[in-house]
């Protein structure tokens, strides 16, 4: 077996201490292998009744917290972990599992071989049921612009798990063809950007009615919850419905002389 990134995985037996780094992978295993997570980052919020140790954040976890958990696997994530920190495991005989899906179609095959291949597990219910919903055609028919952060301001870009849900909506990321991935811009820029619409999800950057609309004051604007645009895991099968709910028109805050039916 191999990775996302194509690293050899080896399992005699399913794990049973498993540590997640990755919010979403840690709803994926909690709800389909309630049990064997033993430690978590302190941003895995669903759950919201998860009780297992905390090991600090995705980006600097404390590896010696994770190492005394005694994992016989961890789960990570090629954007949101640091490879130093996937080589330190390896490195100590900790086996590593790296996730890395870029569109929807990869997160679901992604998630399958985890659950699968790497924790044993069979094929949740709540997989197909994503599968099913983002089956149907697109909802909308508008181009946008999607700021995950401010000071600075930086976008989703191209070859991206959001843009790739954003497109199956049948909305045009203006910055699809950026070469990084998240491109980083003045606010001038995104104004001029061409876009009809600004999406603001809810993280990693907590935009809200007064922090982010105010910013774009000649566009309409779109609150979005984040986790049902960023993450991949059971979520999935409820984001297709709750995303076109806070992308229609009657939904948009700010220049309303603006919206179209």
């Amino acid at each position: 077996m191999r990775d996302d990134l194509g690293a050899e995985f080896v399992r005699a037996e399913p794990p049973r201490r498993v540590v997640s780094l990755v919010p979403s992978l840690t709803e994926a295993v909690a709800v389909t292998a309630p049990g064997v997570l033993v430690g978590v980052t302190d941003y895995c919020v669903h759950p919201a009744d998860l009780d297992v140790a905390r090991v600090g954040g995705s980006k600097y976890p404390d590896l010696g917290r994770v190492l005394d958990l005694r994992p016989d696997l961890v789960l990570a994530n090629a954007e949101e972990n640091r490879r130093e920190d996937v080589v330190a495991l390896r490195a100590a005989g900790i086996a590593v599992w790296v996730t890395f899906p870029r569109t929807l179609d990869e997160a679901l095959t992604s998630l399958r071989r985890m659950l699968c291949c790497a924790l044993g597990c069979e094929a949740p219910d709540w997989l197909a049921e994503a599968e099913t919903a983002w089956a149907d055609p697109p909802a909308f028919d508008r181009r946008v612009a999607v700021p995950v952060w401010r000071r600075p301001w930086t976008v989703i870009g191209g070859q991206t798990f959001a843009g790739d849900l954003l497109a199956r909506l049948g909305l045009s990321n203006v910055y699809a063809d950026a070469t990084d991935r998240y491109p980083r811009l003045g606010v001038h820029e995104i104004r001029g950007s061409g876009a009809e619409l600004v999406v603001l999800p809810d993280e990693p950057y907590r935009f809200t009615e007064r922090d982010g609309p105010e910013a774009f004051p000649d566009l309409p604007c779109a609150l979005v919850s984040g986790r049902h645009l960023t993450w991949y895991g059971p979520s999935l099968a409820e984001a297709r419905g709750i995303l076109a709910a806070q992308l229609r028109p009657s939904a948009w805050i700010g220049a309303r002389h603006t919206l179209q039916p």
